[in-house]
């Protein structure tokens, strides 16, 4: 009875020992991740809007383009999904992060875990 006690505690303790480093593997992949939401406007109207996983220190022009065909020079969006800037009429994208206007182009703009990017599409009346 002694014997089958050792046998059983070793037996779990093994498997304990192959578990316990894959859970850690799979903790730290999940930690160089980042999930981001996006949403895309028209005027004051949602028009899209999505959730991305992305490597930290990701922009917000990475998870754009992994979400939707982008159109962009320099850094600059000019058209997300077909829906396209139109310099004559001055409408433009802009977008902010968590509710705040970004001035930098959206290759520049670092993202953290759970941030929010709002892109809207509309005219620009400065």
């Amino acid at each position: 009875m002694k014997k089958r006690i050792t046998v059983l505690f070793m037996a779990l303790l093994m498997l304990v020992s192959v578990i316990a480093p894959a859970t850690a593997t799979t903790a730290d992949a999940k930690t160089n991740n980042i999930k981001v939401t996006y949403v895309l406007k028209k005027n004051k109207k949602q028009i899209a809007k999505k959730t991305v996983t992305l490597k930290k220190n990701a922009t917000v022009m990475d998870g754009t383009k992994k979400a939707w065909k982008v159109t962009q020079k320099g850094g600059f969006i000019s058209a997300i999904d077909g829906k396209k800037q139109n310099n004559k009429k001055k409408i433009y994208w802009t977008f902010t992060v968590n509710g705040k206007q970004v001035n930098v182009s959206a290759d520049k703009k670092k993202l953290k875990n759970k941030d929010r990017v709002t892109f809207t599409l509309s005219k620009y009346n400065g």
